[in-house]
């Protein structure tokens, strides 16, 4: 998707400088060729410089429009032009031109990657200021920043970009087109796949959580053990992803990890998992393919999570999830089941006040049909 864009930006985006500020602009036409969706009748030579929310949008920006209840900023909105969610009831009278898609946010990813500004990036070689171990091995057309690091017997694939401060130990491969931000740790023996992407200050590799009580102390257990980073991995920042007690902790394939997350020594997570910001998994849990873990969530350790299944924000599951299966809560029950709970708990003060008249009543009734004494 990344390089059909850049051809149509080189094809037809007009770049303006001012005050060494870039300015880009794209017509709305080839912004309808990109999406591949009919041009508006006259609207085809419209400017566009940008992307903006309906309330925020000006004349020259395109914004863009998913569902019903946002209509009412629809109505006001001053956007040039606006991306509209194909089920979306617009008026018979849209008043502005409107690009009609089927997956208005996946339209917004597209076009947005036109009016990107460009990742500074370190030139393509070795960073003088870099230190590399002459046993390491360093792909053509990486990009070495300054105080970079490379341990022995490691390899750099090509046109990988390491940033300044980077760590990479010792026996680790990375692999081609890759980019590590600033910061970011990769300690020994890990490996990372193709084209994956981590964010500044992540550190993959370091020692897994593991103690046993030895009578008098807390004894650490060796954690020899690597870190296994799949092809088309994205991880935010400061995410820490332990080295294995022993075997790989394993991140699948096309699997985006947000920031603050912590994925724990053996665990093992399929293609294409999604994890938000500060959830984690404990030791030795699994997940599926396509798992998605909410904010803040936690699943114990050894649990299992099977394809496609969801935990919810702020839930932890404390038992194996069955496929697709959506849970909630803490512990993580079924998520209509939680909806439920949580619809009754509503009302316990009422039923608190109700229980306690009834109560009363029946106390009353007892005296009323009580035998008189003797």
């Amino acid at each position: 998707m990344k390089d059909e864009a850049e051809q149509i930006r080189t094809s037809f985006v007009f770049l303006f400088f001012h005050e060494e500020i870039s300015f880009v602009m794209a017509t709305l036409a080839d912004i309808a060729e990109l999406l591949s969706v009919p041009v508006p009748a006259g609207a085809g030579s419209l400017l566009i410089s940008g992307v903006a929310m309906l309330p925020d949008a000006r004349g020259d920006e395109l914004s863009y429009l998913g569902s019903d209840r946002l209509l009412p900023q629809f109505a006001q909105t001053r956007a040039g032009a606006v991306l509209v969610q194909r089920r979306v009831k617009l008026p018979a009278d849209p008043g502005r031109p409107v690009l009609v898609v089927d997956d208005a946010d996946l339209a917004v990813a597209r076009v947005l990657e036109l009016f990107a500004p460009p990742i500074p990036r370190p030139n393509v070689g070795i960073d003088p200021g870099a230190r590399v171990d002459p046993s390491a091995v360093v792909g053509d057309g990486a990009r070495i920043g300054p105080f970079v690091f490379i341990g022995e017997r490691t390899t750099i694939g090509a046109r990988t970009v390491l940033h300044s401060g980077v760590y990479i130990g010792a026996d680790t491969v990375v692999g081609d087109d890759c980019e590590l931000f600033p910061n970011v740790v990769v300690r020994e023996r890990c490996e990372l796949g193709n084209r994956v992407v981590i964010h500044a200050s992540s550190v993959i590799g370091s020692d897994g959580f593991g103690y046993r009580w030895d009578g008098s102390k807390h004894a650490k257990i060796p954690q020899i053990g690597r870190v296994i980073i799949e092809d088309d991995v994205e991880i935010g920042s400061c995410v820490c992803v332990d080295r294995a007690k022993f075997a790989a902790t394993r991140v699948g394939r096309g699997s985006k990890i947000d920031n603050l997350v912590q994925i724990a020594h053996n665990a093992v997570l399929g293609p294409h998992c999604i994890m938000a910001g500060q959830s984690g998994v404990a030791g030795s849990v699994t997940l599926g393919s396509g798992v998605m873990l909410g904010g803040q969530c936690a699943v114990r350790d050894h649990v299992h999570m099977a394809d496609g299944s969801m935990l919810g924000p702020c839930s932890g599951a404390m038992d194996d999830v069955e496929p697709k299966q959506i849970v909630t809560g803490l512990p993580a029950i079924p998520h209509r089941q939680f909806l439920r709970e949580q619809a009754a708990m509503r009302h316990l003060p009422e039923l608190r006040s109700e229980v306690r008249k009834l109560q009363e009543e029946l106390a009353e009734l007892k005296r009323t049909l009580a035998p008189p004494p003797h």
